[in-house]
């Protein structure tokens, strides 16, 4: 059920430039050539879930400095048993590694990443990463997960120093979808 999804959602996506539509390709023809490519023991790629949490006016992001990997980062993981859609899967670790209540989600992949994992239990594995958007409620406070060394809102125009070049990609998508949903009201 889930790979079936995944297929359908990467093949009902329509990539926003060429490097995203090569990367939609070589997930798919994984996906073709290994039946269990959803999971974290596939090697030496896997097809993970994650989200980019916004705030209810779209200006702010919340990222989790990841206690693995020691930087600020999106919320998101691996796929797991009882996961039946990428979107929520992506959901799914939004909820957990943040405790927000009210969460959101747009079904449409925010954007494709495929980045190498040089620490944790996944060292040299590359993580086949589908990232959504998720709108946050107003009224919520998150609590930190065992995941991470800390939470923090930023606005999209002030990251954290240091963050991955990846996650400025991805808030950068996020303000381009917002900006369209928004009617272009939003920056």
């Amino acid at each position: 059920m889930l790979l079936g999804d995944a297929v359908a959602t990467l093949e009902g996506w329509s990539a926003p430039d060429d490097a995203q539509g090569e990367l939609r390709a070589h997930y798919l023809r994984h996906l073709a050539e290994r039946p269990d490519g959803m999971w974290r023991s596939c090697r030496p790629e896997h097809v993970t879930s994650s989200a980019l949490v916004v705030d209810a006016s779209g200006s702010q992001v919340l990222l989790t400095l990841h206690k693995v990997v020691g930087n600020w980062l999106q919320l998101g993981g691996h796929c797991e048993d009882g996961d039946t859609t990428l979107a929520g899967a992506a959901l799914r670790e939004a909820t957990e590694e943040s405790g927000l209540t009210g969460l959101s989600i747009d079904p449409s992949p925010l954007q494709l990443s495929r980045h190498q994992l040089l620490a944790g239990g996944c060292a040299g594995a590359f993580h086949l990463d589908v990232q959504f958007l998720v709108t946050a409620a107003e009224t919520t406070d998150f609590v930190v997960s065992e995941e991470s060394h800390d939470l923090a809102w930023f606005p999209m125009d002030a990251l954290p120093g240091g963050v991955d070049h990846t996650v400025e990609e991805l808030v950068s998508s996020a303000r381009r979808r917002l900006a369209v949903v928004g009617g272009n009201t939003r920056g």
